[in-house]
């Protein structure tokens, strides 16, 4: 059974070169178990055919406001009515102007007035149309009114630019949606803390050290968390990233900060990812005043941080523990040692370097366990990534007994997951 089994999707597609994407969205969301109902705008008849998306959602499209059949008995309405979602993807900036200021003289935009299911728009436009401030505007207007906005991503735009405004992959997508509205899946009834980011050290008031992690395989990971029906806590270091859907995230700086959170969060949890690149060393002696350039040379005594991954490792009734290993060489006998070393579950390690993986939308995993057992993952997208990852620690934590350990020794309900961010 998939994550979104049962729910009733509409898939409203308007006229960017984006379109051509839309098709896959669809194979992805009924991967999941979800109805999909495809709703189509003018434009977007110029860039995919009706049929095209009859052939993969096995359900005639709507593009019509004025569908002597559709409309027979206020069609619409009983559309609107249908839907658990309306996922605008492509969302063209004119779609997103036409919404924020009410229109409904289309069938998509008359239903985006009409429903009071939830609505998902996923921009995809140049990144000037993105940047300009109407275009904010009218995404801030929507986000008040409650509208949940999934991207837009950046890099190469069909236009031959670079930058913010790319619609989401499909696989992306489809995850996003999953952690909006999924409520069954492989994890449900699970906590799941994730670490996911960088840390930074003091130096002084304006120096640190940290590392290149950007956060996007955790990110991702959590996403994946989530879509699979789990309560999920992210604790983050210092990075840039919207919050997965439906993620609770707790924002820290210093290994010292995420190690007390990762304590402060850890009771009840059944699974603890540490995808976090965290400083291994951080400045004895940090000072209150800017260090001044006086000297030809500048000495750093440097001390330990914390182990946080061990330290969880060790605690007395314990999660099923995932680590991460980041090796430039020997990368397997690197990682290997460190699943024994920690005490560890799982770990999934990767080749990192000054091209590969640091601050990059790809990755490749080799995922070792206690047992001698190993599998590769990728390489591809780290949002495809971390759902095969997911499965595959789903698979270990049933295999050990661990699920079975966890529900009779978790601690006292956490309640639902919350929205937002704690600082």
């Amino acid at each position: 059974m998939g994550s979104l089994s049962g729910k009733k999707i509409i898939l409203g597609v308007t006229g960017g070169i984006a379109a051509y994407k839309s098709p896959d969205l669809v194979r992805r969301l009924r991967e999941q178990g979800a109805e999909v109902q495809v709703v189509m705008s003018a434009g977007a008849r110029q860039f995919v055919t009706p049929i095209t998306f009859q052939a993969v959602s096995g359900r005639p499209v709507r593009d019509d406001l004025w569908d002597p059949a559709g409309e027979a008995a206020m069609g619409h309405i009983e559309l609107a009515r249908w839907a658990d979602l309306v996922l605008v993807a492509p969302a063209t900036a004119d779609c997103i102007a036409r919404a924020a200021t009410g229109r409904a003289d289309d069938l998509l935009t008359t239903l985006l007035l009409a429903t009071e299911a939830k609505v998902a728009i996923a921009p995809a436009m140049n990144r000037v149309m993105w940047a300009h401030p109407a275009t904010q505007a009218n995404v801030a207007l929507l986000r008040e009114r409650g509208v949940v906005l999934l991207g837009p991503g950046s890099g190469a735009q069909a236009c031959g630019e670079t930058g913010a405004g790319r619609m989401l992959e499909p696989v992306e997508l489809g995850a996003r949606v999953a952690a909006l509205l999924g409520t069954e899946g492989p994890l449900r009834g699970c906590r799941v803390l994730i670490t996911a980011g960088p840390t930074r050290e003091r130096i002084d008031p304006v120096r640190f050290i940290s590392n290149r992690s950007s956060g996007k395989m955790g990110f991702a990971v959590a996403a994946a968390a989530r879509a699979a029906g789990a309560e999920v806590v992210l604790v983050a270091g210092p990075v840039v990233l919207p919050t997965p859907e439906g993620v609770r995230r707790v924002d820290v700086e210093s290994a010292a900060d995420m190690h007390d959170a990762v304590l402060r969060e850890l009771p009840g949890t059944q699974i603890y990812i540490s995808t976090a690149a965290v400083a291994d060393y951080r400045p004895a002696q940090p000072v209150d005043r800017k260090i001044k350039k006086t000297e030809s040379a500048l000495d750093l005594d440097l001390e330990r941080t914390v182990d946080i991954l061990a330290a969880v490792a060790a605690q007395p009734q314990r999660p099923f523990v995932v680590g991460f290993a980041a090796e430039t060489n020997d990368v397997e006998m690197h990682a290997r040692q460190k699943l024994t070393r920690k005490n560890l579950d799982l770990i999934a390690a990767n080749e990192v370097g000054d091209d590969k993986v640091f601050e990059k939308d790809d990755n490749a995993l080799l995922v070792l366990w206690r047992d001698g057992g190993r599998q590769g993952i990728g390489p591809g997208p780290k949002t495809l990534i971390a759902r095969e990852l997911l499965a595959l620690i789903v698979k270990r934590w049933r295999e050990t007994g661990a699920a079975a350990a966890a529900a009779s020794t978790a601690a006292a309900p956490h309640g639902l997951p919350q929205l937002g961010i704690v600082r």
